[in-house]
């Protein structure tokens, strides 16, 4: 069964009689309109507990002070600032899988765009907690507003890549989520019909009055490509401008115009190796085998291949730019990240990004649930020590020897960091709970297509009997003068 789905939602060329909306309608919503599973309890239970560990070393750091992390007078930024490049850069594939896909027409990209886009909006609510968290007077993150002096503060600086950030996350995650949202409303739509009591007041509310008419639909389509639209220039400007707190200083290690594009590949790479994590377990846990199939794991697999090998190629760039210069300090700074202290990090770093992707060349492994899942987990793992490496090792060896010195994580730093990622994995999973974590309108619609494809084949091919024959012959002509949308 779930090589005849992935034909379907790969090509729309086949379909069968026992595949029908309400089937599709009725699958999805299962983790919605039923009560959980036992895996879903337990992994709440985890996040939870993990969301916990954040909020108790959020508010200890806010009393206390960023003085109860790691931080010294030379390594002014550490953990606080890899965590927020690192979530900032998951939350890119979200984007690109709704938005770029949807304008190149990708139909794979149906089955897996509503939980990369939830995934995209968790992960920038994770980053902008670091915001905050790391201003060290965090009462006063208001200053980072284009405020009037009216309101206590002082119109912001806008030559410091910090306040480009606050406009750039703050952009992204806004159009991000009206992206999502608007996506929603026809399957919130579907659950509020089927919903009684206060559920359905709740989903009625949600749906915006959503009535499924073919005006309705056609706002509907317009809307969704505005969106894209819109959202495809975040997808390149977003991590470019987090790029350019590095670039535009004057630091060894930083200060070089590789970063930009670096970034975004980097930031696509850690995104969909996300995406990939999360969907395995969703896929097993949730009973989504026929919806997200073979064929989206390795297209996905593919992606990661490209752009892991975009990331190989800039970190040997960096490598050799560096030599290039005769700048010194900027050669040693590169030096110092493979054979220094922290060579470690940055080892792990070329292992995890650079080599651990090539595997996916072999289609066995591309095709392989387990590995797959593990070389999507050792990706993001390798991607927190790159921007460690970045960070890190660029700071703790100045010009002057007797300021150099090594950075060791507080027992804070670690909570927070674990912490964010409790947080990003409890707001996943009630997602999972109360919205459908696969688009069943473009399902649909996919579905739709697949039968009016199926039944030319079959006209062509001479394989159905007159009276069948002239059903499917007004049906043709039924599709051909009703928009698709009309239907679903």
């Amino acid at each position: 069964m779930s090589s005849h789905h992935e034909s379907i939602i790969r090509e729309p060329l086949v379909t069968g009689d026992n595949i029908t909306y309400a089937r599709v309608t009725n699958e999805v919503l299962i983790p919605v309109e039923n009560k959980p599973n036992k895996a879903w309890w337990i992994g709440f239970t985890v996040a939870a507990l993990g969301a916990l560990l954040w909020v108790v070393a959020v508010s200890y750091t806010f009393w206390t002070g960023i003085g109860a992390w790691g931080l010294n007078k030379t390594v002014g930024w550490a953990w606080d600032i890899t965590g927020f490049v690192w979530w900032v850069g998951i939350g890119h594939a979200g984007t690109l899988i709704s938005a770029v896909l949807l304008l190149f027409r990708q139909n794979w990209r149906n089955s897996i765009n509503r939980s990369a886009e939830a995934m995209t909006i968790f992960a920038v609510i994770c980053a902008a907690t670091y915001v905050v968290s790391h201003m060290g007077r965090p009462w006063l993150a208001y200053f980072c507003l284009p405020l009037p002096n009216q309101f206590g503060s002082l119109w912001v600086n806008f030559n410091s890549p910090l306040i480009w950030d606050v406009f750039a996350i703050s952009t992204y995650f806004s159009v991000s989520l009206v992206f999502w949202y608007t996506g929603l409303l026809p399957d919130i739509a579907s659950i509020r019909d089927r919903a009684k009591g206060t559920r359905r007041r709740v989903y009625s509310v949600l749906s915006f009055g959503w009535n499924g008419s073919v005006k309705t639909w056609q706002r509907f389509e317009a809307v969704s490509l505005i969106l894209a639209g819109v959202s495809t220039p975040l997808v390149l400007s977003v991590h470019t401008i987090v790029s350019m707190d590095f670039a535009t200083s004057l630091e060894p290690g930083w200060h070089t115009t590789i970063f930009p594009p670096y970034f975004v590949a980097g930031a696509i790479f850690s995104g969909f190796a996300m995406v990939q994590t999360l969907l395995l377990i969703a896929r097993k846990v949730l009973g989504f085998e026929n919806y997200i199939t073979m064929f989206h794991i390795e297209a996905m697999n593919k992606i990661i291949i490209l752009t892991g090998s975009i990331v190989g190629v800039a970190y040997l760039t960096e490598l050799f730019i560096a030599w290039y210069s005769g700048a010194e300090y900027e050669q040693y700074a590169f030096l110092n990240r493979v054979s220094g202290p922290y060579w470690w990090a940055y080892w792990s770093m070329m292992t995890c990004n650079v080599i651990s992707p090539q595997l996916f060349w072999f289609k066995k492994i591309r095709t392989s649930i387990f590995w797959s899942w593990v070389l999507s987990i050792v990706v993001n793992i390798g991607m927190w020590f790159e921007r460690f490496v970045i960070i890190v090792t660029s700071l703790h060896r100045d010009y002057i020897p007797s300021s150099w010195v090594m950075f060791h994580p507080t027992i804070i730093d670690v909570c927070v960091f674990i912490g964010s990622i409790g947080v990003f994995f409890t707001l996943f999973l009630l997602f999972l709970r109360v919205l459908p974590a696969i688009a069943m309108a473009e399902v649909k619609l996919l579905l739709k297509s697949a039968s009016h494809q199926a039944k030319k084949k079959l006209m062509a091919e001479g394989k159905v009997d007159p009276v069948q024959a002239q059903y499917y012959k007004e049906s043709l002509t039924k599709y051909d003068s009703v928009p698709a949308s009309e239907t679903v």
